[in-house]
């Protein structure tokens, strides 16, 4: 790598609201939100992810397909999704207001409502390797390869630290600004910058900035955090959440982890397109006639 300086991420307080965060994804594709999450969430997570992490192999992840799939989940890293059903502290982070306001902000202007992408436990142990740099957009690689540069927004995603998360346990690596370069297939030779979390903050970044994993370089310590993504209601998201639920047993959550869970129709309103996983067809034609009679 070139021994050119690169700018750290900014850090804003949770408290500072919306506006910061926006300013701060526009000029470096990520941005670290500190306090984000409330510590007894996260607590109530970090517990009963640990307590499923026990049973689980170290590069036992099914994400990677081939040989460089496992080395894209890494080879002592244990992976886990489905976080709804380990805790109902979960929900809590589906409902957060903040990064709810975030991802309005980001996806909404491409989609009538977006879904949970992914949420995913990413404990990286001693010794593991750098993940290679990639952009978590690239799981949709049609769309933003007949797109790119001018790819509108699909993702938008946070790693949040379930403990104090440094450089030294393997950091998530940001490369600031290249959710803006012209060229999308070129990763090699990029410099990146650690994301340094305590419990409860957040890295937010965009689906099209360069990241990965960073080196575990303890000898007997593990990385503990967890990633969160939301994705455009017309895109197939990475998880499949609906199945995580049966029909009815969302019912007492609110709207928002009903819909983010994949357990309500997709309304393209007020953009083009037609009704999507649909299972509530008349209400969203009911919707439709009751508009139509008040205008």
């Amino acid at each position: 790598m070139s021994m050119t300086a690169v700018r750290s991420l900014q850090r804003t307080p949770a408290a500072a609201g919306l506006e910061p965060v926006l300013a701060a994804l526009q000029e470096d594709g990520g941005v670290i939100v500190e306090g984000m999450f409330p510590v007894e969430t996260i607590a109530q997570i970090r517990e009963a992810a640990d307590d499923f992490a026990r049973g689980e192999e170290p590069g036992g992840a099914t994400q990677g397909l081939g040989d460089d799939g496992k080395g894209f989940v890494g080879a002592n890293t244990i992976r886990f999704s489905s976080l709804a059903r380990l805790t109902p502290a979960f929900f809590d982070v589906l409902d957060n207001e903040l990064y709810a306001q975030v991802a309005d902000a980001v996806l909404l202007p491409i989609c009538g409502s977006y879904w949970l992408n992914t949420a995913q436990v990413m404990y990286i142990g001693p010794g593991e390797s750098e993940q290679m740099l990639h952009r978590d957009a690239n799981n949709w690689w049609a769309f933003v390869k007949a797109t790119w540069p001018d790819s509108p927004e699909v993702t938008i995603s946070a790693m949040i630290g379930l403990e104090e998360v440094t450089e030294e346990l393997g950091a998530t690596r940001v490369v600031p600004g290249s959710h803006r370069q012209s060229e999308i297939a070129r990763y090699e030779e990029r410099e990146s910058v650690p994301a340094e979390l305590g419990p409860g903050d957040a890295l937010v970044y965009s689906g099209y900035v360069l990241h990965g994993g960073g080196a575990n370089q303890t000898a007997d310590q593990w990385r503990r955090a967890f990633h969160c993504s939301f994705v455009a209601g017309w895109l197939t998201p990475e998880e499949a959440s609906p199945l995580d639920f049966g029909l009815g047993e969302l019912s007492g959550h609110s709207e928002r982890v009903q819909r983010l869970l994949g357990h309500s129709s997709y309304d393209p309103r007020p953009y083009n397109g037609g009704g999507l996983w649909l299972r509530h067809a008349r209400e969203m034609q009911d919707v439709v006639g009751a508009a139509r009679e008040s205008g």
